[in-house]
């Protein structure tokens, strides 16, 4: 079950690995982007972080929007816009609840990730965040009568090993794909990013 209160912590912990692995992100989007993947990242996740800690807001569907425009107000980064709607298409689904189980958790990811496809206009397979999100909220919503850690855990494994899959991929959007297939043998920071949110989650629910 998610609420106000589990939202603010699980946003505080994916905080705290965007500014663990801040560097690192720099350093992979650094091969293939402009190099400002891990601040990027970490600023937005502390403005999101910071808005859920002085709001008295509870309606999930206008959290997730705030936390959409407070993230790209933070970070107006090609990334950051792509989270935005993400978190706009979660917003849409769990509008008016003040609580939202598994399942419908699950169901609202699948919109956030159907918001970015459509927007960016791009798909799993092209060497982006897609290639983590999407195979996660496959199993989150496959494992969505379990436990919280259980299907949180499958989902971050999920996640981790699509990150992974994109060292075998060639750019095709962003300054990424200017490289071709220089591109290739190098993990997409987008993906480890999406790897880095599900880990989040999965760290909080255990």
């Amino acid at each position: 079950m998610v609420n106000a209160r589990s939202l603010k912590e699980a946003m505080e912990n994916i905080s705290a690995l965007m500014d663990k692995y801040r560097d690192y992100l720099v350093e992979l989007d650094a091969q293939n982007g402009d190099g400002d993947l891990g601040i990027s990242m970490s600023v937005g996740y502390h403005a999101v972080s910071e808005y859920l800690r002085q709001t008295d807001e509870t309606d999930l569907g206008k959290l997730f929007m705030k936390c959409a425009l407070a993230f790209n107000e933070a970070a107006p980064s090609s990334l950051g816009t792509i989270t935005a709607f993400g978190m706009m298409g979660m917003a849409k689904m769990l509008k008016g609840k003040q609580e939202a189980s598994l399942p419908e958790l699950a169901e609202a990811m699948a919109a956030g990730i159907a918001a970015i496809m459509e927007k960016a206009k791009s798909k799993p397979g092209e060497k982006t965040i897609l290639d983590a999100l999407y195979p996660a909220v496959t199993v989150l919503k496959e494992s969505a009568d379990k436990d919280a850690k259980t299907a949180f855990t499958a989902a971050s494994q999920a996640a981790a090993v699509g990150a992974e899959s994109t060292r075998k991929m060639q750019s095709v959007h962003g300054r990424g794909s200017y490289y071709g297939e220089k591109s290739l043998g190098v993990l997409d920071g987008g993906a480890v990013v999406g790897k880095l949110i599900f880990e989040g989650i999965a760290q909080y629910c255990s």
